[in-house]
């Protein structure tokens, strides 16, 4: 069967949409390309079953909405498989209903945390022919296209509408695959270096992401969209994703790796990890990049990983005020992000620290504080880069359903929960909260900030090029919340 698994483009004068392998959507003025990992597994799933695949990602290719349909109808797919978020559901609905009266015999199918949470909402605002709900869409597509070519039953998770048009399902998702069992994905048939430099990640390129587990093994983070598609945290052998990078360094010249798995393996596992990269001698060829929890990891911990080629580590700090930090599940001391920030640091790790604002509870005083403390780790050097957003209530999280019960959302309209706009009610304005995020990036420019940067250069072409990059992406979200 010929396959296509696509993303449509969506034409906004908002700007690019960061739709692959985002947690929180947001537009960029500045384009930015994120390799879609389970998409690209996928892919690599259904070529080595068999089948013709193609990987028709209009986002990263640039096409037009017209460039677009056009490579569609020519393939004349038998199937499409389209990942969709909230803010541009409705886009993609009407890109389903517009592939339908364009291919109708060919059979259209969505993922993503949005349908997961409300799979009901798509297949009744959509002509689609099945949804893929949970994380684990990759094996339920492979399941899919078994069931289709040869009758086999389908697993949970899937909705789809049977031969009188009613809307049925196979039951609750469940994420038990076998991590272990996942193929090397084939990073020529998913277009690789459409995503290897536009992505304000990279110190270095070409870069390229991989996933060493599913999702995160602290996992209760109210906020967090991708808990709605991974319930429960599973991971690979150090052995496995150690090879991967080696395949990556020698058959692709991969200079930097993204592991965007929601939080890295601690423990026994991290430390497995960091000694087999001494070993293989992988950390001379390559940064590595990940995300991780204040107050998992000690200054030994951190000092092991910048000998085993760690350069970028991702905290969400999310809020200075410890009551928030309580509200949003994250089990985390706002002393402890200091001291973390501080011993990553010291070891020499690029710290990057997120930052969310704009929740109903907190008012101007509590803004201010945590405007204050992320402003204060740059400054002092303890955090590299951050990146501060407005806090989003997406379907499916815990946060959605409090916002919900107690009259907190200022809309349901999808479209507004793109990170332009307030959607949820808070004491303070839209435009008080857009002049915290704008304060926030400022302070990149802080002298002290601008010191710390320059004692850091250790390669100046390089490094004068990645800061270059940076100060395009600073503008530009400046821009973004201007």
């Amino acid at each position: 069967m010929k396959i296509a698994i696509a993303y449509t483009p969506i034409a906004s004068p908002k700007g690019v949409p960061l739709l692959s392998q985002n947690r929180q959507f947001q537009w960029f003025n500045r384009p930015t390309f994120i390799y879609p990992v389970v998409p690209a597994y996928a892919a690599t799933m259904a070529k080595a079953a068999g089948h013709e695949v193609l990987w028709l990602d209009g986002i990263a290719e640039r096409w037009s909405e017209e460039q677009f349909l056009e490579k569609v109808v020519a393939e004349r797919p038998a199937l499409i498989l389209l990942e969709t978020k909230t803010p541009v559901v409705k886009a993609t609905w009407r890109w389903v209903a517009r592939l339908r009266e364009a291919l109708p015999s060919m059979r259209i199918v969505l993922a993503g945390d949005h349908v997961t949470a409300l799979p009901a909402e798509s297949m009744d605002n959509c002509p689609a022919d099945f949804l893929l709900t949970g994380g684990d869409y990759d094996f339920l597509l492979l399941n899919l296209l078994r069931h289709l070519g040869a009758g086999a039953p389908l697993e949970p998770g899937v909705w789809y509408r049977d031969a009188g048009g009613k809307v049925r399902n196979s039951g609750p998702f469940a994420t038990r695959h076998d991590l272990g069992s996942l193929p090397r994905i084939d990073r020529d048939l998913t277009r690789w270096r459409n995503y290897s430099v536009h992505n304000g990640n990279y110190r270095r390129t070409p870069g390229a992401y991989i996933m060493a587990g599913r999702d995160c093994w602290h996992g209760k983070c109210t906020f967090c969209s991708w808990t709605t598609l991974y319930p429960n945290y599973r991971v690979r052998t150090p052995e496995s994703v150690v090879d991967e990078i080696g395949e990556l360094i020698e058959r692709y010249g991969v200079r930097e790796i993204m592991d965007d798995t929601g939080c890295f393996p601690a423990g026994d596992w991290l430390r497995t990890f960091c000694r087999l990269m001494i070993a293989r001698g992988y950390h001379k060829h390559i940064y590595f990049d990940c995300n991780m929890r204040f107050g998992a990891l000690t200054p030994d911990d951190y000092r092991l990983m910048k000998a085993a080629g760690f350069r970028f580590v991702l905290f969400g700090l999310e809020s200075a005020n410890q009551a928030t930090l309580d509200r949003l599940d994250k089990q985390l001391r706002v002393e402890a992000v200091c001291e973390g920030a501080r011993d990553a640091a010291r070891a020499g790790l690029d710290v990057h620290v997120t930052v969310m604002i704009g929740f109903p509870w907190e008012d101007a005083d509590d803004i201010a504080r945590t405007v204050a403390l992320a402003r204060e780790l740059l400054i002092r050097g303890w955090a590299y880069t951050l990146q501060v957003t407005l806090a989003i209530p997406y379907p499916g999280t815990p946060l959605f359903r409090q916002c919900d019960a107690q009259d907190l959302l200022a809309t349901r309209a999808w479209d507004d929960f793109d990170m332009r706009q307030a959607v949820m009610r808070t004491p303070v304005g839209d435009e008080a909260i857009r002049a915290a995020i704008r304060r926030v990036y400022r302070a990149f420019f802080h002298p002290r900030a601008l010191w710390n940067r320059l004692l850091n250069t250790r390669h100046p072409i390089e490094d004068l090029k990645f800061y270059s990059r940076g100060l395009l992406s600073l503008l530009g979200h400046l821009r973004d919340f201007g």
